[in-house]
C-alpha cells in the first residue's frame, strides 16, 4: 500500500494503491453524469411515491395518483367496447342470412370474428384455419352439417356432441367391428375408397355398403347431410385416407366434439365468428343449399 500523492503529470490524487508500481488515480467522474445520476434517484422516489411499485405480504402499494396497469386496461377496453357498440348492434339486429349482402358490415364482423377464432379456435383449427387429422380444415368447401351463414352459426352455437345440448350436431355412426367379418370390414374399406379413385371397386365391398352403409352415406356415397353423414367421395378425410385408416374408422370409429359456444361467447361474437368462418374460402349460400339436394362432407366448423 502506497500513501496518498499527487500524480505529477496529471495533477490527480492517487488512491494509495499500488500494484506492481502500478497506482490508480482518484479521477472524479463528470459532472454531467453525476447529475444524471441523482436525477435518476430522485425519478426513482417519485416513481415509487406516485404508482405501484413495492410488493408487500398480500398486495402491493398503490401509489398516490391510485393509477393501475389493470385499471388502464379495463379503461381502454371500455372505449373500444363503446367504440364498437354500434357495429354490433347492427350485427346483431341484422338476419345473419342477409348480412353478406352488407359487404361494409361483413367485412366489420369478419375482421371481429378472426380475433374471436384466433383466441378461441386455433388450439384445435390451427391459425390458419387448415386443421389436422381430426380437426376439419375450414377453408375447403366440405362440410358436414352445411356451410351456411345460418348454419354455421347454428354449428357453433349448440357446438358438436355437446352434453346437455339438446340442439347440438350429433351424428353416430357404429362400431362395424361388433357387426360384420374382418374379410367384409377389408372389402367395404377397398369399396369406400374407389368413390374417390383411391381403390379398386369390388362387388363385395359395394353389396357390404349398399347393406350397411348407403342409408346414412347414400348410394353413390356421397352423403346426407340430414344425418351428418361425409362425402366419402371427394377424398378429403377428416382421420385420414389410407386403407389402413379408413379400416380402423369403419372397425372402431372416432367422434370428434365441439363446445358449444353458446353461453360460453356473447352471441355477437358467435355471429361475427360464423362469418369469418364463412369467408375462409368454402361459405356457402344458404338459398342455393336450400334449394338443393342434401349433401354431406367430411368438415365441421
Amino acid at each position: 500500500m502506497a500513501s496518498k500523492r499527487i500524480d505529477e503529470p496529471t495533477g490527480t490524487e492517487t488512491v494509495g494503491h499500488e500494484w506492481d508500481g502500478i497506482e490508480e488515480l482518484n479521477t472524479p467522474l463528470p459532472r454531467w453524469w453525476l447529475w444524471t445520476f441523482y436525477l435518476t434517484v430522485v425519478f426513482a422516489i417519485g416513481y415509487v411515491i406516485a404508482y405501484p411499485a413495492i410488493p408487500l405480504l398480500s398486495h402491493g402499494t398503490e401509489g398516490v395518483i391510485g393509477w393501475t396497469s389493470r385499471g388502464q386496461l379495463d379503461k381502454d377496453t371500455k372505449a373500444a367496447a363503446a367504440a364498437q357498440a354500434g357495429i354490433h348492434q347492427q350485427i346483431a339486429g341484422l338476419d345473419i342470412q342477409q348480412l353478406a349482402a352488407n359487404p361494409d358490415l361483413m367485412s366489420q364482423a369478419v375482421s371481429g370474428g378472426r380475433a374471436a377464432f384466433l383466441v378461441n379456435c386455433v388450439q384445435c383449427h390451427g391459425s390458419g384455419a387448415a386443421g389436422s387429422e381430426g380437426y376439419p380444415n375450414l377453408n375447403d368447401d366440405d362440410w358436414l352439417w352445411g356451410g351456411s351463414l345460418p348454419e354455421i352459426e347454428q354449428t357453433l352455437q349448440h357446438g358438436i356432441r355437446q352434453p346437455g345440448d339438446d340442439a347440438t350436431r350429433t351424428s353416430q355412426m357404429p362400431a362395424f367391428a361388433d357387426i360384420l367379418e374382418p374379410g367384409q370390414v377389408s372389402q367395404v374399406a377397398d369399396y369406400v375408397l374407389s368413390l374417390s379413385g383411391k381403390g379398386q371397386a369390388n362387388a363385395a365391398g359395394a353389396q357390404v355398403f349398399a347393406d350397411n352403409c348407403a342409408v346414412c352415406h347414400g348410394a353413390d356415397g356421397k352423403g346426407l347431410r340430414q344425418f351428418g353423414a361425409p362425402d366419402l367421395a371427394d377424398a378429403i378425410w377428416l382421420y385420414g385416407g389410407t386403407k389402413a385408416q379408413v379400416v380402423q374408422q369403419v372397425r372402431h370409429p372416432r367422434h370428434g366434439v365441439m363446445p358449444a359456444w353458446q353461453g360460453r361467447l356473447d352471441p355477437v361474437t358467435i355471429r361475427m365468428l360464423a362469418a369469418y368462418v364463412h369467408s375462409l374460402g368454402g361459405g356457402e349460400d344458404f338459398a342455393e343449399i336450400a334449394d338443393a339436394p342434401a349433401e354431406a362432407a367430411d368438415e365441421q366448423p
